[in-house]
C-alpha cells in the first residue's frame, strides 16, 4: 500500500494550497454543491459529503466485459492456455446493481453505504475441443463508510473516506462444469471476498469558472483469510478527472483511473490450479489504466430538484497482469442520485 500513502500526502499537503480561482477580496471561496459537475463521475463513490440532515439514495449499474487473455503486457491466444491447461476461460460478463444510502448528521461527517447485487457469466472452451459457461448471481459484499470533511475554502474541498466491507457475499457459489455437477467455481466467479476489508480513502474535490476537477485515492485491505483459506489480494485505485459545466443541467467530464490489485494469499483446498488458471491464486494479480468520459445531468428546480442521472464509459489503454488471465474491455456505468 506504499503508493496509496504517497497519493494520499500529496492530496493532503498540496489541496489546501491550490486556488481555485485567481484570488483577489471578490473571489468566491464557496464550493457549490448544486451543479451538475460538483459530483464526480458517476463511476467514483463516496467522491462527496452532504450537509447537515441532507440524505441521498442513488442507483448505479456496472456492466464490464472482459475478452481475451493476457499475460504481462501481451495477449495470449486459447491455444497457447490450452496447450499449459485442460481449460481456458475466452469471454467474462459482470452485472452490478449497486443500491446506495447517504446521510449526513452534521455538515462535517456524511455516513454511507453501498449494497451490491452482481449477476457473473464466464465462457469457456476445452483441450477436447468443446466448450461451457458458467454463472453465478447474488449479493456482494456491502460496505460501510464515513466521509470526513477536513478542509473546505477557496472552492475546494478534501474528505477522508474510512470504512469497512464485510463479507456478506457468498464464496461458496457452485455450477455444473465438464469436470462434474455442483462444483465450486473458481476465484473470479466468487461474489464475495469472505473476509473483513478495510477501506482507507482520500478525495480533493476543486471547482473555479464551469470547471472542476478532483483526485481519489482508495484502498482495499484484507484482514486475515476467509473460511476456505485464503484472502483475495488487496488493491489500491488511484483516479483524477476534470469537467466542464456546459449549463445549470448538464456538464461532462474526462478522467484517468489506475488500479493495482495483488495475487491471492493462501489457496482453496477445492479448486486445481492445474486445470485452469482462473483457479490459480497466484494469477489474479496486476495493474491498468483506463480513460473514461461521463456526462452529468441535473434537475435544477422543481419538485425533483437535486435529482442527479449520469453516464460513464471507461476502456483500458494499459494492462499488466499476472496471466494467462482474462483483460478488461470496456466498462459502462450508468446511474441516478437524489437528495433530500
Amino acid at each position: 500500500m506504499k503508493l496509496f500513502g504517497i497519493f494520499a500526502a500529496v492530496l493532503l499537503s498540496v489541496a489546501p494550497l491550490v486556488q481555485a480561482d485567481s484570488g483577489g477580496a471578490g473571489a468566491d471561496r464557496h464550493y457549490h454543491a448544486l451543479r451538475p459537475d460538483a459530483h464526480a463521475p458517476i463511476g467514483v463513490m463516496g467522491d462527496h459529503t452532504h450537509g447537515e440532515g441532507e440524505f441521498m439514495l442513488s442507483y448505479r449499474y456496472m456492466f464490464m466485459n472482459m475478452q481475451g487473455n493476457r499475460s504481462g503486457t501481451s495477449g495470449v491466444s486459447t491455444a497457447e492456455v490450452l496447450s499449459q491447461y485442460m481449460v481456458s476461460p475466452t469471454e467474462m460478463d459482470m452485472e452490478m446493481h449497486m443500491l446506495g444510502m447517504m446521510y449526513a448528521p452534521a455538515d462535517w461527517f456524511t455516513f454511507m453505504t453501498m449494497v451490491p447485487i452482481i449477476d457473473m457469466t464466464m465462457d469457456h472452451k476445452t483441450r477436447m475441443g468443446g466448450s461451457f459457461r458458467t454463472s453465478s448471481s447474488g449479493l456482494g459484499d456491502i460496505r460501510f463508510t464515513g466521509l470526513t470533511r477536513v478542509y473546505e475554502g477557496s472552492g475546494q474541498r478534501v474528505h477522508l473516506n474510512t470504512g469497512v466491507s464485510v463479507p456478506s457475499g457468498d464464496t461458496d457459489v457452485r455450477d455444473d462444469t465438464p469436470a462434474g455437477a455442483d462444483m465450486v467455481l473458481p476465484y473470479p466467479m466468487q461474489l464475495g471476498s469472505g473476509t473483513v476489508d478495510l477501506l482507507p480513502g482520500i478525495t480533493y474535490l476543486g471547482q473555479s469558472g464551469r470547471i472542476s476537477w478532483g483526485a481519489q485515492a482508495n484502498g482495499n485491505i484484507r484482514t486475515g483469510r476467509n473460511d476456505d483459506g485464503y484472502s483475495l489480494g488487496d488493491e489500491f485505485s488511484g483516479t483524477f478527472w476534470a469537467a466542464y459545466q456546459m449549463s445549470d443541467a448538464a456538464s461532462f467530464s474526462f478522467r484517468n483511473e489506475y488500479t493495482n490489485r495483488g495475487n491471492i494469499d493462501g489457496a482453496d483446498s477445492r479448486l486445481n490450479p492445474m486445470m485452469v488458471p482462473t483457479a490459480d491464486p497466484g494469477l489474479r494479480g496486476g495493474e491498468s489504466y483506463r480513460f473514461g468520459f461521463g456526462l452529468n445531468f441535473l434537475v435544477p428546480e422543481g419538485a425533483l430538484k437535486g435529482m442527479r442521472v449520469a453516464a460513464e464509459y471507461l476502456v483500458p489503454v494499459y494492462q499488466d497482469l499476472d496471466g494467462p488471465q482474462l483483460e478488461t474491455d470496456a466498462v459502462w456505468v450508468f446511474g441516478a442520485q437524489y437528495s433530500f
